[in-house]
């Protein structure tokens, strides 16, 4: 897949919307202009929707080296709810 983006003007977007859907779908990257001027980009997603993006909520590590087990956690919060 390839990383670089095309500049595309946002009447050809218009024009030929299923030609740009096509070449997400395929990969490709546009940065749509308007008047010279970058308005937005669109780009493929992933399978998730979340364009690999993360965010660490909590981490951890922080409260033991290697990290705490799923299972550890489960049963925590299984212990939290039963106090409610």
């Amino acid at each position: 897949m390839s990383t670089k983006t095309s500049i595309i003007g946002f009447k050809d977007l218009r024009l030929n919307a299923d030609k740009y859907i096509n070449a997400v779908a395929q990969g490709k990257s546009f940065t749509v202009v308007r008047r010279s001027k970058p308005i937005f980009n669109i780009m493929p997603v992933d399978e998730w929707g979340d364009e690999g993006v993360w965010k660490t909520l909590i981490d951890f590590t922080k409260f033991r080296k290697g990290g705490v087990k799923a299972e550890e956690v489960l049963a925590s919060l299984k212990r939290l709810k039963a106090y409610e």
